[in-house]
């Protein structure tokens, strides 16, 4: 891989660290849609004993080189400037322009699982049904209610592995599933204010959670590609659930400022929402969310060929 390859990475890193910033988008869904999900996954899986033996028998250098480091490293840089610098500025928008946000996300969610769907080679009964139970898990878990935990740093710690373990699937938001145990707003308040302990606590857990969860991921993949393909396709649908622009609010809490915050939302049609629903805008910025997923796609294809054609003239 080229330098301008590796910057490119550093860009698909960017934009999975901004979709696991907001509740209701995951960074594993842009990882697919920009055709890099199988490769991380491989890359993850890699780093194992067997690959760290090879630091002290052959040296970092073959570390390095057997864990495609440098893929990881363009990655991970992406991923780590989005998220602390993207945190107060989805936070903002969440508070001040939510329906609009949820817009985007809901054309983008609903692209992306009709990008995956068309990875299948065959719908068959067992595809549809897996699709199906996939679709109802993922629904089942936008329905569910946050609850108040401790941010005690060993919950920290595994809170941080159960969220990434949803951050690499497409279509289960890592961010709602911090925000189902409670640790969301927690996190977020830490990330902006750089508490070194509980990033450097939570970050720990998502690196454990992440090194065993790939694991099985990438072995469903590789082993049962059309079954994966068809869950991932279900959890995408059953999350637009969580994105729908218009809610309205049946119970809150007090954060850690003493403001008074969205803890359970209900979905509602636009003539019910309470206030400005913005109708238009809406439909714009949802169908420019559906429309970024294709031209990403078309973008993936067109770097792919010239790749391919520069490759057959060396």
């Amino acid at each position: 891989m080229t330098l301008k390859d590796y910057a490119l990475v550093s860009l698909k890193g960017l934009a999975m660290g901004a979709a696991d910033v907001v509740p209701g988008i995951s960074g594993g869904t842009i990882a697919f849609i920009t055709g890099i999900y199988e490769e991380l996954l491989d890359s993850l899986k890699s780093i194992n004993p067997n690959t760290a033996r090879r630091l002290f028998s052959e040296g970092p250098l073959a570390f390095w080189q057997a864990i495609n480091g440098p893929f990881l490293l363009a990655l991970l840089l992406g991923i780590g400037i989005s998220i602390f610098s993207l945190a107060r500025v989805f936070t903002f928008l969440l508070e001040h322009h939510a329906v609009l946000l949820w817009a985007f996300f809901f054309g983008l969610i609903l692209a992306s699982a009709i990008y995956v769907a068309r990875q299948l080679s065959s719908w068959s009964i067992a595809n549809a049904a897996m699709g199906i139970a996939g679709a109802v898990f993922a629904f089942w878990i936008t329905l569910a209610t946050p609850a108040e935990t401790t941010h005690a740093l060993w919950f920290v710690f595994l809170s941080g592995s159960i969220a990434i373990c949803a951050m690499i699937l497409p279509g289960i938001s890592g961010s709602f599933i911090l925000l189902l145990l409670g640790q969301y707003g927690f996190i977020m308040g830490a990330i902006s204010d750089l508490n070194l302990v509980v990033i450097m606590v939570f970050g720990t857990g998502a690196v454990m959670g992440l090194l065993s969860f790939s694991h099985l991921l990438s072995w469903l993949l590789h082993r049962y590609p059309d079954l994966t393909i068809a869950l991932l396709t279900g959890f995408m649908i059953g999350a637009l659930n969580k994105v729908w622009p218009w809610k309205q609010v049946v119970e809150t809490y007090l954060d850690r400022h003493g403001e008074v915050k969205p803890l359970v939302e209900v979905n509602v049609l636009p003539g019910q929402f309470i206030g400005d629903p913005q109708l238009l805008w809406v439909i714009v910025l949802a169908s420019l969310g559906f429309a970024l997923i294709f031209v990403i796609e078309g973008l993936s294809k067109l770097l792919k060929g010239n790749k391919d054609v520069l490759a057959s003239r060396i």
